[in-house]
């Protein structure tokens, strides 16, 4: 009930997937996991919908969405059958919420040899409160 509103087929195929696969992988930590076309064709009940189905799993929205890297693929050449597996890598936790978080990390400690010349952060902040209740006092 939490799922936002599927406007296609494809939207549906591509949230079955991370319910399903995804996000299962996800919680048993695995850096990869496999979808099987006609597994999901059969789960959600579509009828004649197998390229569909490859198409949606292929996607660079479905990919780049979830944080994923296709890296193999099994199956007839045509790649058109319910016998096709993909495998993908997890190359981002939480898709693009990951990767925002990465980015703030990498600024953990950024001022610390500032805050060492002043004294400290606490020494800092301490001070940076006396300046502020008492305005008359010039500030640095």
């Amino acid at each position: 009930m939490g799922n936002p509103v599927l406007s296609s087929v494809s939207d549906l195929v591509r949230q079955h997937a991370s319910d399903a696969y995804l996000r299962p992988a996800h919680g048993r930590g695995d850096r990869t996991f496999a979808v099987n076309v006609g597994a999901v064709h059969k789960a959600l009940g579509l009828s004649n919908r197998v390229p569909l189905v490859c198409a949606a799993l292929t996607s660079k929205k479905f990919l780049e969405e979830y944080g994923l890297k296709l890296i193999s693929k099994t199956g007839p050449p045509s790649g058109q059958s319910t016998t096709v597996t993909f495998t993908y890598e997890i190359v981002r936790k939480n898709g693009r919420d990951s990767a925002s978080t990465e980015s703030l990390l990498g600024l953990r400690g950024i001022a610390k040899d500032v805050f060492r010349r002043l004294g400290g952060g606490e020494a800092f902040i301490r001070e940076e409160r006396k300046s502020f209740s008492n305005p008359s006092k010039e500030r640095r």
